[in-house]
């Protein structure tokens, strides 16, 4: 048999890759339960369970349900719940629902605390849940998001979730200004250990709608959209101006939103600033994976960590994912 003639080389680049004791000695990135939050769908009353169409294999649950998806939660080491109510009732033009003490987000917290105290508990402060037309603030007559008038009432929301204990609060809103107002008053209410997790840099994306229907925006938001607030997908120097005012302004850890497609962002905000940073897998990337993989097209236990490791890759420390409890599970076994 005629062979090649010989390439001596010096550097064999595969010589590392041929077995699993030397690929694993020289893996520059590594998945773990701990870089994995869980977002949760809440919903009012007991004993309800209600399957999200767009988004195959989520949930929407009430408090009772909730317990047994923290539980097992915790027991697979996942740091950190995020919480997003499913409002039905009193929806209003000024969102008063959105700081009630009494209200689904704040019970929630409470007995989460209670239940599972080395859990933490992270929620979602935006009034789109909570107002008659699903923009994430108040509008005027034209229907244009009010920035000032919103932070007023985003702030009492803030202050709400952190008497109910929660630990994290995430202003979602992209309203100028509002990370400063909420780290004031945290710190004048004694909160002085309330971490605020901002979405700094999130889009005005095509990739949320299954989210929408999950939270029962949707409907109410309509044909309007969010791109007078939410970022300009074609602009990343923008988003780090963004996380430096939030930086700035007190936030403790900064988020980009939506995740994979959205990777260089991420990457530049943690070379630029080297600060806690997290992105989010949304629901449109949730739910395309998942079509993909009932269909048989993907691998999904493969599919679902590859995707997960891409944002280790790219300088993440955490996300949020609706594979985190399935992920979770993989990473174990």
């Amino acid at each position: 048999m005629n062979f090649p003639p010989r390439y001596v080389s010096a550097t064999r680049m595969r010589r590392m890759r041929k077995d699993d004791f030397s690929r694993r000695l020289m893996r520059e990135h590594t998945l773990t339960a701990d870089d994995l939050i869980y977002p949760v769908f809440v919903l009012e009353g007991s004993n309800q369970e209600e399957a999200v169409p767009s988004m195959p294999g989520v949930k929407r649950q009430s408090l009772d349900k909730l317990l047994f998806t923290a539980e097992e939660a915790l027991k697979l080491g996942i740091p950190m719940l995020a919480l997003f109510p499913v409002v039905t009732r009193n929806k209003t033009e000024w969102a008063e629902e959105a700081y009630n003490p009494e209200g689904l987000v704040p019970t929630v917290v409470r007995t989460l605390r209670e239940k599972f105290p080395e859990l933490g508990i992270m929620t979602d402060v935006a009034l789109d849940p909570y107002t008659i037309h699903g923009q994430d603030g108040l509008t005027d007559a034209n229907g244009y998001v009010l920035n000032d008038e919103t932070i007023e009432v985003l702030v009492k929301q803030a202050l709400c979730h952190a008497d109910a204990g929660a630990q994290v609060v995430a202003p979602s809103d992209m309203m100028d200004g509002r990370i400063l107002a909420i780290r004031e008053a945290l710190e004048d209410a004694g909160h002085i250990h309330t971490r605020i997790m901002a979405y700094s840099a999130k889009y005005a994306s095509a990739f949320y709608g299954p989210f929408r229907d999950a939270v029962g925006s949707s409907g109410n938001l309509g044909k309007a959209d969010k791109k007078t607030y939410q970022m300009d997908p074609a602009n990343t120097d923008e988003a780090l101006h963004e996380v430096a005012l939030d930086i700035q302004e007190g936030a403790d850890m900064v988020m980009v939103k939506p995740g994979l497609p959205y990777l260089d962002v991420v990457r530049r905000v943690k070379d630029e600033f080297g600060v806690p940073t997290y992105a989010y897998q949304v629901s449109g990337e949730y739910a395309m994976l998942q079509a993909a993989i009932q269909n048989g097209w993907l691998d999904g236990e493969k599919v679902i960590l590859e995707s997960l490791l891409a944002f280790k890759r790219a300088g993440a420390d955490g996300i949020l994912t609706y594979y985190a409890v399935e992920a979770a599970k993989m990473l174990k076994k």
